[in-house]
């Protein structure tokens, strides 16, 4: 028997129907077994005091049965989701391991658990959108896009739950977090009635008296709306009947997160929005007659009533990206009031209610639905972003909310493009490479520049430059975020690769005129030019806007000024080295040994930046000439140039025994460019609990794709262990650890 103090009263008079409810949805999909192994499985978890309530005071057990029965409402489920939310918790209390789901529910439901428990591992954190969660949440989510469904389901469910909640703030958070992550999502996947409901919730939770003077206006005026659909329906009905068309009619009050929208752009009141309803026929027709009786509905209407031509929406010729098929018009109703009419058959309008893709997606069937492109460009955006987690949320957003124009290549290949998409923003569409060297198109048979904005139906052929290289001021211009993504990334590496041959120009002459260079009074005399970055400075010598003779006589004059300033100064030769006091650790040996580490003081050194030294590494001290002593690896590509010039400066070095600091190493690694690479190597590197991903940088080229990533590591030991679980992952060529 479950224990009884573990339902509340009204949670007990809630509990029995909504099983009922449950068990009469699922009965056409589970398999005989099923209802009795998780009934036994559930109430061993509750008698084991594995179900606690969540933060904000709900039943799991209760919650989890509200989610399926929702999730049975809004989707079209198939039984391993069902069974993944009845059992999530009891993974995430480890009540039951993954592993005995694999055994015993099979793979695909240890998948969908695996996915939520991530994703629940990530809300136990900081608010996705203050962090780099956001990223991962969103990376999660593209593995398997049930987990996007069943989160989207579990997050109304939650929302609906919470409208008498006490703590405000905590109700206004997740009110927020549903409108710029979860909304956008259902808006993308088509599920636009989980996507209104969310929207309504959230202003409800956060504004509640813009939403209940809304409300109690619409239902005011109720009567009236409904009269005058009753009155716009009559002739309609009776054309439709006459020209042997099956249907039915719906009238569609649009949703108060939508009105208050309408009314804050037009700036306006509700009595002056003309558009609060629209009219939904929903045609009864076979597939090889559906569009032919969709035009002869609109053909009947437009008979009896003007249509509005820029109110025109066709998404019958071409549905929309997420599969969303409906003929939109804009007519002028009784009254001269302006009515949309949805035009649309019984299969587009199960599409519309409950998604493409929660209908066929996941049980393997293949459709011509841009789903796949989608999660395709979800993961463009978040393996190229080099912004932070409020620019790479816009830029989601911004592409999951876009509406669409067509493009056509001159071959006759479609393309689709956020509104607003320019040529160049086409080219990148095609190819990264395509858009790097892209100079203009011929649209429609006339050449145009990059800036151009293509308009749907165009025919595009783009030119292209061997000599073209990407300009950040395109970035005024474009629109999509895999074109602004790889903008920045390549202006970043065409300014290295400058400051790179501006360093070694520079360099070289020092050398020729042999003088000693000290990357310390390099740095001032970059700082006191003005210059922001050092990759700027050494740019600006490469293309000869600096003249490497006067910065010479800069550092020069800048070097005899300290000298006649500081007459206390003193040289390499002269600096001794003062010994500190050491633990047992450093007892014992040389005095002319420096032992670095946490509980050393009184000596100042820095970890070389050149090389990046980290706990286990053979490394030497360097005494530079303000007498800090700068510590190397013994591989450093510098290592040699010091000894032969600064042998004099070298000093012993070694490690003390304790540690308790992470140090950063990157690691350049190349492999096959597969989509799913990224994810599976941050996976891998976020699975080790003494590792931690600071930074990733990623470019592909004929297949391959090379990158550097970097991690903070305790030492050398967890560092090896870390490469060769990289190299293990599928389409990994090479991992070296950068000097």
């Amino acid at each position: 028997m479950v224990s009884e103090e573990y339902f509340s009263n009204d949670e007990r008079n809630e509990l029995l129907p909504l099983c009922r409810e449950l068990l009469r949805t699922v009965r056409d999909i589970a398999l005989p077994d099923d209802v009795r192994r998780v009934r036994h499985i559930i109430a061993d978890g509750i008698r084991q005091h594995h179900y606690q309530r969540d933060r904000f005071g709900l039943n799991p057990t209760l919650r989890n049965l509200q989610t399926a029965k929702l999730l049975c409402e809004k989707i079209s489920p198939d039984r391993n989701m069902i069974i993944a939310i009845l059992l999530f918790v009891l993974c995430k209390t480890e009540f039951i391991s993954e592993e005995d789901i694999k055994h015993q529910w099979g793979e695909d439901i240890a998948r969908l658990i695996r996915g939520l428990l991530k994703v629940s591992s990530l809300y136990s954190k900081q608010p996705a959108v203050e962090s780099d969660n956001f990223r991962n949440l969103l990376l999660t989510f593209a593995e398997d896009i049930r987990v996007i469904i069943i989160m989207l389901v579990d997050r109304l469910c939650l929302m609906r739950t919470i409208n008498h909640h006490p703590d405000e703030k905590l109700v206004c958070d997740v009110a927020y977090e549903a409108n710029y992550l979860y909304a956008p999502l259902a808006h993308r996947l088509g599920l636009y009635a989980i996507k209104s409901e969310m929207e309504d919730l959230s202003l409800k939770y956060t504004n509640r008296d813009i939403y209940g003077k809304i409300a109690r206006r619409l239902n005011e005026t109720k009567a009236k709306r409904d009269a005058y659909i009753a009155d716009f329906i009559k002739p309609v009905k009776a054309k439709l009947e006459e020209a042997g068309l099956k249907f039915e009619i719906k009238g569609r009050t649009k949703s108060i997160y939508s009105i208050w929208n309408k009314i804050q752009k037009q700036q306006n009141d509700i009595d002056h929005i003309y558009d609060l309803f629209a009219i939904r026929i929903i045609i009864d027709a076979p597939p090889y007659r559906e569009k032919s009786d969709c035009w002869m509905a609109y053909s009947l209407i437009t008979d009896m009533y003007q249509p509005n031509p820029s109110r025109m929406k066709d998404w019958l010729s071409i549905p929309k990206s997420n599969g969303y098929e409906s003929l939109h018009i804009t007519v002028s109703g009784p009254d001269g009031r302006w009515v949309e009419v949805q035009i649309r058959t019984q299969r587009m309008d199960l599409i519309a209610e409950k998604g493409l893709a929660a209908h066929w997606r996941y049980k393997g069937l293949k459709g011509e639905n841009g789903l796949d492109a989608w999660m395709n460009n979800i993961r463009d955006i978040l393996e190229t972003a080099d912004s932070g987690p409020m620019e790479l949320m816009k830029n989601v957003k911004m592409d999951l909310y876009a509406k669409e124009v067509f493009v056509f290549t001159p071959k006759g290949d479609l393309f689709r493009l956020p509104e607003s998409a320019t040529i160049l923003d086409f080219a990148f569409a095609i190819h990264s490479k395509v858009g790097c060297t892209c100079t203009g198109a011929k649209v429609n048979g006339k050449n145009r520049k990059l800036n151009h904005k293509l308009q749907s139906g165009d025919t595009v052929e783009i030119t292209t430059s061997a000599s073209q290289t990407p300009k950040l001021d395109w970035l005024n211009f474009v629109v999509t975020s895999k074109a602004r993504s790889k903008i920045r990334q390549t202006v970043n590496e065409i300014n290295n690769r400058a400051a790179d041959l501006g360093k070694e120009m520079l360099y070289r002459r020092f050398k020729n005129r042999k003088i000693d260079i000290d990357e310390a009074h390099i740095m001032r005399l970059i700082k006191k030019s003005g210059f922001k970055t050092v990759t700027d400075f050494y740019s600006d010598i490469a293309s000869e806007k600096l003249d490497v003779n006067q910065i010479i006589e800069q550092y020069e004059a800048m070097l005899h000024k300290e000298d006649s300033v500081n007459n206390e100064n003193r040289s390499a030769e002269s600096f001794t080295l003062q010994q500190p006091a050491v633990d047992d650790n450093v007892s014992g040996r040389n005095n002319d040994v420096l032992v670095i580490g946490n509980n050393i003081k009184g000596i100042n050194y820095r970890l070389a930046r050149c090389c990046n030294p980290i706990y286990g590494d053979d490394v030497f001290g360097f005494i530079s000439a303000e007498g800090v002593i700068k510590v190397h690896r013994t591989d450093c590509p510098n290592a040699s140039n010091i000894r032969d010039k600064y042998p004099y400066r070298i000093i012993n070095t070694r490690w003390s025994g304790k540690l308790g600091e992470q140090f950063g190493a990157t690691l350049r690694i190349v492999g096959h460019d597969d989509i799913g690479i990224v994810t599976n190597l941050t996976s891998v590197i976020n699975k080790e609990p003494s590792v931690s991903l600071r930074n990733i940088s990623i470019d592909s080229n004929d297949g391959l794709f090379h990158g550097y990533v970097v991690v903070g590591v305790n030492d050398t030991t967890t560092l090896d262990a870390l490469m060769k679980k990289i190299k293990t992952i599928k389409g990994i060529k090479d991992v070296q650890r950068s000097k």
